[in-house]
């Protein structure tokens, strides 16, 4: 047997168990632009995430929590990455939300402890998964519903295991050439074998876990925004006559926030009367009818001159037109706002 075919094998078995611990089971992208000489953006592809990219996860995971076990029954010092229990009534807050637009969810227990919490997310993502690989819809939405009821991961020298992987020892350890917890958890590592490095001082982990978990969500957000003011620029080159498909992916007060095919974010608004969410924050809308949430969207990009760019839209759940909206493009604020027409 080759190495590769070991190394499948290998992996497919981690991710078995990994759910059936009940790990967390989302899957994501990230975009990827292609720019022209003068470096304006000329397109942006969003790759679908194969069996290589799974094997290479699955066999990152397991070094990183067997290097986390390692240093934490060799006593060394060093950076763990923590991911807390769920709050219990975040998840039912999901349960609900979830069930009101018709996705299967594991049974609540009575009184729900925080452990029990966490293991149901893992769960109810694989039953979302599910959903969605029949249903063809809701991916991106329904992900999201499901991270924003978890708590947000982080370093710290105190191991208390990880909620969403379901490990009970767990650090960042594959990529030291962008991670600086990752380094840390070299020198830790090395200190242990004894190949002559020193390790990290126990006194500075506490505070380097705040600074680096700090800038990890500094970072997060500056590529975030990057990401959208690169989309806007694409959409606001772009005078030809299209479709694409989108999904609508929240709900924020009075707006509705779309996503075009994992490309561009935009919100459609409307006066207080006439669009009114939920408590659960999911799916329904006012007018008389429902916006399905994770529901599919058709827009068509009409052309337009230099100083006024504009996308129409519309509602499409299935197949019928429902709604058409505008859009303004700020391409340097990276924001797209869509106007019901």
């Amino acid at each position: 047997m080759g190495a590769l075919e070991t190394a499948r094998e290998a992996a497919a078995a981690l991710g078995a168990e990994r759910m059936r611990r009940g790990g967390l089971e989302l899957e994501g992208s990230e975009p990827e632009f292609a720019f022209d000489r003068a470096g304006r953006v000329r397109s942006v592809h969003v790759p679908e995430q194969t069996e290589s990219h799974r094997l290479i996860e699955h066999l990152m995971i397991a070094a990183n929590e067997q290097v986390a076990t390692l240093l934490a029954e060799r006593g060394e010092p060093t950076l763990y990455r923590v991911h807390e229990e769920p709050d219990p009534q975040r998840v039912e807050r999901l349960v609900a939300a979830l069930a009101s637009l018709g996705v299967p969810t594991p049974p609540l227990p009575e009184q729900l402890s925080p452990s029990q919490a966490g293991e149901l997310v893992g769960l109810i993502s694989q039953a979302v998964e599910r959903y969605v690989r029949a249903g063809g819809r809701g991916k991106r939405a329904f992900a999201s519903l499901i991270l924003r009821s978890l708590k947000q991961a982080h370093y710290s020298p105190r191991n208390i295991g990880h909620a969403g992987l379901r490990s009970p020892r767990y650090c960042h350890f594959t990529s030291p050439i962008r991670r600086y917890p990752d380094l840390v958890c070299h020198r830790a590592l090395l200190a242990t074998i004894g190949a002559g490095e020193h390790g990290p001082d126990s006194a500075d982990l506490g505070e380097l876990g705040q600074w680096t978990s700090l800038r990890e969500r500094e970072a997060v957000d500056v590529e975030r925004a990057a990401d959208d003011i690169t989309r806007c620029f694409l959409l606001a080159r772009q005078n030809d006559e299209r479709t694409w498909e989108g999904e609508v992916v929240g709900l924020i007060r009075c707006r509705r926030v779309r996503r075009v095919r994992g490309r561009l974010r935009g919100a459609a608004g409307g006066a207080a009367s006439a669009w009114r969410a939920p408590r659960s924050g999911a799916g329904r809308a006012g007018r008389g009818r429902t916006t399905p949430f994770g529901g599919r969207l058709v827009g068509a990009q009409r052309g337009a001159n230099d100083s006024a760019r504009h996308a129409w839209w519309r509602h499409d759940p299935a197949g019928r037109p429902d709604s058409r909206s505008r859009a303004g493009i700020e391409a340097v604020r990276g924001r797209v706002d869509l106007e019901l027409a």
